[in-house]
């Protein structure tokens, strides 16, 4: 079974982000078509409403970040801007 079936169906993914002019993450899309704000996306995040993130507290301030999973093209970073 592979980590996509995994997947808790009460979580969404994220599909796409959007980055401010420094490449900073922003915002995010979710593969529903949900558009949420950095701090509506943490809170989604600690509520374990999103699949395959984490909120770490780093820099006095908590982030969210990919799951290290070592598939480069599932980072945050990597997927398609919105």
């Amino acid at each position: 079974m592979n980590a996509e079936n995994q997947s808790n169906p009460n979580q969404e993914k994220i599909a796409a982000v959007r980055k401010n002019d420094d490449g900073d993450l922003i915002g995010f899309q979710t593969e529903s078509g949900r558009e949420l704000d950095y701090l509506e996306a943490l809170t989604e995040a600690k509520a374990g409403k999103l699949a395959h993130v984490d909120v770490f507290h780093k820099y006095g301030r908590d982030i969210l970040r990919s799951e290290p999973d070592g598939i480069k093209e599932n980072n945050l970073d990597s997927l398609p801007e919105f």
